[in-house]
C-alpha cells in the first residue's frame, strides 16, 4: 500500500498524504443523485439566509470481495465496492485494515475477522 506525499506549495498542503488504493470514480449503476434541500431557502423556495448556496453536487451510495476503496463525501468515510459470487455488486463501509482483494463473509459459523458479519446472538 503506497502513500503519496503532496508537494508543498502552500502552508495548508504541508504533510498531506494520499492513499494510492483509494479510487475516485464510483460504479454508476449503484449511485443516485441526492436532492439538496438547503441552500438557504425555506419550504416555499424563498431565500432566507443570505450568502449561502451552490456547492458541489454529491451522489449518494446505496449499500464478496473488495474491488475498490472509495471516499464518500456524504458521510466523511471510506466505502468499499464488494463483488459477490452471484455477480451482485454493493457498497459497504470500509472495515479498518481491509485491503483490495480481501474476502468478506457473513453468517453464523465464520471466523472472527475484521469485516466479517456475525449475528449479535444465536437463538
Amino acid at each position: 500500500m503506497a502513500i503519496h506525499l503532496y508537494k508543498t506549495s502552500t502552508p495548508s498542503t504541508r504533510n498531506g498524504t494520499v492513499d494510492s488504493q483509494v479510487k475516485s470514480n464510483p460504479q454508476n449503476n449503484l449511485i443516485y443523485g441526492q436532492r439538496r434541500c438547503g441552500k438557504g431557502r425555506n419550504a416555499k423556495g424563498i431565500i432566507t439566509a443570505r450568502h449561502r448556496g451552490g456547492g458541489h453536487k454529491r451522489l449518494y451510495y446505496i449499500y464478496g470481495r473488495i474491488i475498490t476503496i472509495e471516499y464518500d463525501p456524504n458521510r466523511n468515510a471510506y466505502i468499499c465496492l464488494i463483488h459477490y459470487g452471484d455477480g451482485e455488486k454493493r457498497y459497504i463501509l470500509h472495515p479498518r485494515g481491509a485491503i483490495i482483494g480481501d474476502t468478506i463473509v457473513s453468517g453464523t459459523e465464520v471466523p472472527i475477522k475484521m469485516g466479517n458479519a456475525l449475528p449479535l446472538s444465536v437463538v
